[in-house]
């Protein structure tokens, strides 16, 4: 059951002989990918478990869930062809057979965030300045010769629980030259020095399924004792240089560039599973949940005989 990464690094140099071969670039880049892999499946925590989030929070993960922390988790990010990501905590996957999503999970000490502007917001001028942000940030994605992307409209427009200062909001996003339509489903907890985000990255035919993945992670998250919203004191504490709506059209239009990244690749390996410019898809999932259930098929048998 610990194993849940264990053969992807196999699956890696399927994926190469199946592509154009040859060029020592690829075969480099090939060979990072399996070692990154390797280094994950290394320090991965399955659940159930509890996991610390830095010193700031605490997030529970059930069985069948599998987190992988920094650096490993940033290093298998670069493997596929990302930048770097310095608020990346790590991400969580799953080894069940219908659940191909993945979560990022992501801290940002912005200071503490006012959230008084969520009674004001207007649902359709937040989608027009989101869209804004993403026109600005095709001019980018372009010079790294990736495709466009348009953000097509709300799947889920923003609601924000003052009282367990959660935002939630999600996207539908179109990649030029892509049929599939992916969905960011992202959700907030803040803190007192900043805020978590846990955005769960998946396709628009199973988002109504797998919506309540992130929702769950979410709940199961909390600030430690110091660190937590409502303990903010306004004499000693930074206060942050943007509202809670910037949580929406202005600091994610920064990261919805980079989880675009994963969108552009969807179609060429059928449905991401890890974070990257190249991505690795059901089929690798589906394999290495094969694998391992043969594993534990062996394991049983011999622990019976």
């Amino acid at each position: 059951m610990r194993k849940y990464i264990g053969s992807i690094f196999i699956i890696i140099c399927l994926l190469n002989f199946i592509s154009v071969a040859g060029a020592a670039q690829n075969s480099n880049a090939q060979k990072e990918q399996e070692a990154a892999w390797e280094a994950a499946l290394k320090v991965q925590i399955v659940g159930p478990a509890k996991i610390s989030l830095l010193d700031q929070a605490q997030i529970e993960i059930p069985e069948h869930y599998a987190f992988v922390p920094q650096p490993e988790a940033s290093r298998v990010m670069k493997s596929m062809g990302n930048g770097e990501c310095p608020e990346m905590v790590g991400f969580i996957i799953s080894d069940k057979e219908n659940e191909d999503w993945i979560v990022t999970i992501d801290y940002t000490k912005s200071g503490y965030i006012k959230d008084d502007d969520a009674k004001a917001w207007d649902a359709e001028e937040l989608l027009t300045s989101l869209k804004e942000g993403t026109k600005e940030n095709n001019k980018e994605r372009k010079e790294k010769g990736l495709s466009e992307m348009t953000v097509t409209g709300w799947v889920e427009k923003p609601q924000y629980d003052a009282a367990r200062h959660y935002l939630v909001w999600s996207i539908e996003l179109k990649t030029r030259g892509e049929r599939e339509r992916t969905i960011n489903y992202n959700t907030y907890a803040l803190g007192r020095e900043g805020y978590l985000t846990l955005t769960l990255v998946t396709d628009l035919k199973n988002i109504g399924a797998e919506k309540s993945v992130a929702q769950n992670l979410l709940a199961a998250t909390e600030f430690v004792p110091g660190k937590r919203y409502e303990e903010f004191n306004s004499v000693t504490d930074h206060i942050a240089e943007y509202g809670l709506a910037a949580l929406i059209t202005g600091v994610a239009a920064k990261k919805l560039g980079m989880l675009a990244m994963i969108a552009a690749f969807g179609a060429k390996f059928i449905k991401l599973i890890v974070i990257g410019v190249g991505a690795l898809g059901v089929l690798v999932l589906k394999y290495f949940r094969k694998k391992k259930n043969e594993k534990d098929n062996e394991t049983s048998g011999t622990m019976e005989e």
